[in-house]
């Protein structure tokens, strides 16, 4: 049994964040239906990754939202906000991450839905939150990077913010607003009320940098100051980086550089024994390892580093990363299906529990596919 089975969560999100919430509690148990708007749908449908759609929607939904179902209505119409209602007086959980405002003028804001189901979690994602200048600012990943500094602990000195390759703000939003959620159920599960869970991108961006963010606060608020040679952490010294090899790359992480001297037989490195100047001097450093590890292979690198115990790695593609036997040996993929031949191979929950792997076909719903069941269910006509 799946820890979350028996639990039903109504998930009016779209985009990342809200959606990728959702999804990681369907993958623990619970029944994920989809708000969505009639005829439209979830945005995201449309918002394409590599311009790849399947069976008329992106990859991209069909990533995050496999696993539920879709009740797609129009909230304006008041006999579908009826039965909206009812689903939510069913309902465990339910996450939204409209403006601040939208749910307010439908009448599904926290304090109106409190008092038809007092044992509802009810889970909100924000931009930027719901008070000062920025609460009505598009909640989107690239300005929240922007905004928070977070580009600017990425790439070379010499090189202008750079942004993480991925929709780091939303991912880590949607994590934490999961972790709300579960703190919420379990109160609930002693004093028998809900709650009022809220994060926004901005906040969980912020604490997402704790780790530096707090050096600098209590550093004299000096800002980071990325390294201009294969710069990979702002805040840590030599030879923290990824360093071409012969033959590809090597990423190097922290580690003596004397003794990185004696087993590389790199007398250059040998001066440094103060661990003081592998940060103050490790623009040199680098530059040495740079110029020095170019003349072997990675994998004959690897032969001197690990058996002495330095923490060190291949830099992998992800095509040479699928051949490895340490990523088929995590069973990461799953094949999912939304029925007549659309069938997509996807991630799945990297969660165990008691050694269970959760995985489940069931791939991302058409727009108001259970239309016709969730109807039955909370009797209305089918």
């Amino acid at each position: 049994m799946k820890p979350l089975e028996g639990l039903l969560v109504l998930d009016f999100s779209q985009f990342l964040a809200g959606p990728a919430a959702a999804l990681r509690l369907a993958d623990m148990g619970a029944r994920v239906i989809k708000i969505e708007r009639e005829g439209v749908g979830d945005l995201c449908r449309q918002l394409k990754l590599n311009n790849m759609v399947l069976d008329g929607d992106s990859t991209l939904f069909h990533t995050i939202n496999r696993n539920k179902e879709s009740y797609a209505v129009n909230l304006k119409n008041s006999e579908n906000l009826e039965k909206v209602k009812q689903l939510i007086m069913q309902a465990d959980v339910l996450i939204e991450n409209y403006r601040p405002g939208v749910m307010e003028k439908l009448g599904l804001d926290y304090e109106k839905v409190k008092e038809i189901n007092p044992r509802l979690v009810y889970a909100s994602v924000t931009g930027y939150g719901t008070e000062g200048p920025w609460k009505d600012k598009p909640g989107q990943d690239l300005l929240v990077q922007s905004l928070s500094g977070l580009a600017w602990l990425n790439g070379d000195a010499d090189q202008p913010p750079v942004p993480m390759g991925l929709a780091a703000a939303d991912m880590f939003t949607g994590a934490y607003l999961v972790q709300g959620i579960l703190g919420c159920l379990v109160r609930r599960g002693v004093i028998g009320k809900g709650g009022l869970v809220e994060v926004s991108l901005m906040e969980s961006v912020l604490d997402f940098q704790f780790e530096v963010f707090t050096t600098y606060l209590n550093d004299g608020n000096r800002l980071p100051q990325r390294s201009s040679v294969n710069s990979a952490h702002a805040y840590l010294g030599a030879p923290y980086g990824i360093y071409q090899t012969k033959d590809g790359y090597i990423s190097l992480a922290m580690g003596s550089v004397p003794q990185l001297g004696e087993l590389l037989e790199c007398e250059a490195l040998l001066v440094f024994q103060d661990t003081s100047t592998w940060f103050s001097h490790r623009d040199e450093i680098k530059g040495i390892l740079v110029e020095h590890l170019k003349g072997k292979t990675t994998q004959e690198w690897l032969n001197i580093l690990e058996p002495a115990d330095i923490w060190c790695s291949d830099v992998f593609t992800w095509d040479r990363l699928m051949e490895h036997e340490g990523f088929k040996a995590l069973q990461m993929t799953q094949e999912v299906s939304r029925g007549e031949g659309v069938n997509m191979v996807t991630t799945r929950c990297p969660i165990r529990i008691d050694g269970n792997i959760y995985q489940s076909p069931l791939g991302a719903p058409r727009l108001g596919e259970h239309n016709s069941l969730i109807e039955q269910q909370i009797g209305g006509k089918a």
